[in-house]
This record gives C-alpha cells, structure tokens and sequence, in this order.
C-alpha cells in the first residue's frame, strides 16, 4: 500500500506539475486561437443564452433534460468544496497572486470547456433506451482513423472517469460532508450520517439524468446565490479592504508577495502554479466530465449548448471563486496566522474568515454552503461516472454502478485515507491526457462547428429583428 501510495503522489505531482500546467494553458490558448476568442467575442450571446432560458420548458432539439438543468448539473459538479477550500489553498501557499493566475487559467478555460463540449455535441449518440451519450470516449472511438487507439484511449478515460465519480466525487465529498456535521452536530454518528447520504444519493441517481437535472437544477441556483448573497455582506462590511485587497492579488501576481505573515519568500512560480492548478481543480475546464452532462441537453442547434460551457466557467471561477478569495483577504485571518492568535489548515481558515465576518451567522452559512456543494458534486458527478460505467459495461450493468454510488457514499462517510485522496487525484489528472489529445486532434471540427453554427447567431437575430 505504501508503494501504491507513493506511485501516485509522483503520478499526481506529474499530472498537476510544470509541464502539464503548460499543456492545459497551451491548449487553451489553442481553443481560443481556434474559435477566435469566442469566450470574448459570444460572451454576451452565451449569457443570453443561458438565463434567458432559465424558465424555458424545452428548448424544442432531441435530448433528455433543458440546457439550463444540463448546466446547472455540470455547474453542481465542480461547484464544490475546492471553490471553498481550494481557494483558501492557493491563497495559503501560492499567496493573493495566485488568484490572478487563477483568473487567467479560467479565461483560457472558458475555451477549453466551450471546445469540450462543442466536440462532444458533434460526436454524441444514442443509446439503445434513446438516451444520448457523449464524452471523450465517444469522440475518440467515433473520430480517430486508428480505431484500436480510440477505444485504447476512451477506456482510459471512461475508467479514470469512474474512479473519480466514485471516489473523489463520492467518498472524498461525502467524508467532506460529515466533517462539516460533525462540527454542528457532533452527537450524531458518522454511519448515520453513512445511511442519510447514500439513501439520498440513491434517490436521486436511480432516477436517471432527468431526476438528477431537476435536483441540481433546485440546489445550484440555491446555494450559489446564496454563497454569493452573504458573501457581498461580508464584503460590504469589510469594504474599505477591498481595493488593498485587490493591490495584493495583482502585486503578488508578479512579485511573489506571500499571503500571510507567517509564510513568506513564495516566489512567482508557486504563484502561477497554485493558480492554475487550483483553477484547474476548480472549473474542471481540461477534465473532460461536464460535456458528459452536456450531451443530454435538449437544444435545438446542439452546438450552441457549448455557450454553456463559458458561463460554467465564468460563474465557478470568476464569481464564486473571487468571492471566497475577497473573504479571506477582507475579513483579518491573514493577520490572525500571523500573529499566532489562530492556526488551522484550509478548511478552518475559510470557516474563521466567514465567523470574522458575520459571526455565528457565518459558521451556518458556511456550514450549509459546505454541505450543498459536497452533495451536488455527488449527484452531478454521478452522471460522468454512470456514462462512463455504460461504455465499459454496458446498459445492463447501470444498476450495479448505482449501487456503487450508494456504497461509496456511505464508505466515504465513515471513513477516510490518503490514498483515496491521491487515487482521487490521479484519476482526475489521467483523465485530461486523453481529452486535451482530443481537443488538438479535433480542434478543426470545432472551428468548423464554431463558424458555421455559433458565428453567425448575432447576423439571424439582427435579420430577425429587421422583419
């Protein structure tokens, strides 16, 4: 066990290094090249799209859920508990530059989730029940001439793809969970908590896409308004901290400033690389799970449910991801690990910055935010992982891995190892190698799809507009 231990935290310290930091950039700045900017260019067309659709019924195209629900579903499974403690993370090791790189990294990830899920709408099929499938595996084994090395890859994809829905999706959330509940209501047991989480977990994934968008699509809108809703309280408060608070992220951007006074001598290089990975981890932009949820959408023109994608990334980065890392920096716990008043890992961090700032109304908040976010990424995450389970095993096997989901629920709650950490890990990072491949094989298509289905939706509605 130790010798797998250490096989991946140097598999992980890989897949999250250097090297692969510049290849998830890269090819985000490949996407962009490739689509002209359509993160800029359709931003305003996307944000159209997606909320003035929000009510919509249907959106009249072949599909199992609404493009808001296939959102709101992918959106649950990376609104998580790394916008949270994440963030706190980066700022903690990385120092407020990080968050600089890490807006970086979601601007050029804005392309890189457009492209996956352009790519995956094109490549997408049925399955023998009509319920349509997609995701890297499909891409690869539809798309590539060298069809042994197409299913050689999807395979892989679909097998890390598992693993992380289950494991760092399910059991590492699921502990996360408890953890939070332990706190508030320590009198409860964790196999409790293990029966409460997997019975709901099972509710919701033996219902299918459909029941998992309507949930998701209920406790997205919910737990993100409201982490944002009493966020801007805190910052309102805390608002003549705002601009030095901002001065610290852009300093340290590119001077190397540390975060708190007790760590000091963090050099740009760990500002960038704590950014980008955080960033990464966060928006999932390069992971290739959403497009999974994507590919069930109901649109009418199927490729503009891509739109999608950059208003997924801009709300998970941008915006939840901003607010948790103003709230650390306006709120004084910097100056409180410093001086040695408190001292706590991530988690504690962002939990004291949210008591500092609206007192035991924040601790609540926190606590329910925590609890939304750790759920939502087990039922959204649930999707990836059963479509994944229906390419290597077929329809037939779907039930088992339900009741995989339900297992690793109650697993995760009552107990917790490293080593599901750092398998989490590497499953998630070896699931990029074969997406990013597909993005640069297929990176045509998606220019194509671009010009021909997204460029012009601006000229049809001034037409429209002009009759």
């Amino acid at each position: 066990m130790e010798a797998l231990n250490n096989f991946l935290v140097a598999g992980v310290s890989f897949l999250f290094g250097p090297i692969m930091l510049v290849v998830f950039l890269g090819t985000g700045i490949l996407m962009t090249i490739v689509t002209r900017g359509v993160q800029f260019r359709k931003f305003g067309v996307a944000f159209r799209e997606v909320f003035g659709n929000i009510r919509q019924k249907t959106a009249g195209g072949d599909g199992q859920i609404r493009p808001f629900q296939a959102l709101a579903t992918a959106l649950s499974s990376c609104i998580g508990t790394g916008n949270i403690v994440g963030v706190t993370t980066a700022i903690m090791t990385g120092g407020p530059g990080a968050i600089f790189w890490m807006w970086v990294s979601a601007i050029f990830g804005m392309a890189t989730k457009y492209s996956e899920i352009s790519l995956a709408m094109h490549f997408r099929e049925k399955d023998t029940k009509g319920i349509w499938r997609g995701g890297v595996m499909y891409i690869l084994t539809r798309g590539m001439k060298t069809k042994w090395l197409g299913k050689l890859l999807g395979g892989i994809f679909a097998v890390c793809c598992v693993m992380v829905a289950l494991v760092s999706c399910n059991a590492v959330q699921a502990n996360s969970l408890v953890g939070v509940l332990n706190v508030s209501i320590p009198v409860v047991p964790n196999w409790v908590w293990g029966i409460i989480v997997s019975s709901l977990a099972g509710l919701v994934v033996f219902g299918g896409i459909t029941k998992i968008g309507k949930v998701c699509t209920m406790l997205t809108p919910v737990m993100a308004v409201m982490y944002v809703f009493f966020g801007l309280i805190i910052i309102v408060i805390n608002f003549g901290a705002v601009p030095a608070a901002f001065g610290e992220i852009f300093v340290g951007a590119f001077s190397g400033k540390a975060a708190f006074g007790a760590v000091a001598g963090i050099s740009i290089k760990e500002a960038i690389k704590r950014g980008v990975s955080r960033g990464i981890f966060s928006n999932e932009a390069g992971i290739g799970g959403a497009p999974l949820v994507h590919v069930t959408s109901q649109i009418d023109v199927p490729a503009k449910q891509a739109l999608y994608g950059i208003i997924e990334v801009f709300v998970d980065t941008i915006v939840v991801c901003t607010f948790t890392a103003l709230i650390i920096l306006t709120t004084g716990v910097g100056d409180m690990l410093a001086n040695g008043t408190f001292d706590g890992a991530a988690a504690a961090v962002a939990n004291q910055a949210w008591i500092n700032g609206l007192g035991s109304v924040g601790d609540i908040v926190m606590t329910v935010c925590l609890v939304l976010f750790a759920f939502s990424t087990i039922i959204g995450w649930s999707w990836c992982g059963e479509t994944s389970f229906e390419y290597l095993f077929g329809e037939k096997a779907i039930v088992i891995y339900h009741c995989l989901v339900m297992i690793f629920s109650f697993i995760g709650c009552v107990t917790a190892s490293d080593i599901l950490w750092n398998a989490a890990d590497f499953c998630n990072g070896s699931m990029c190698i074969p997406n990013l491949f597909s993005l640069i094989l297929f990176c045509g298509i998606i220019a194509s799809d671009t010009r021909e289905f997204i460029d012009p939706i601006h000229k049809l509605k001034g037409e429209a507009a002009k009759h």
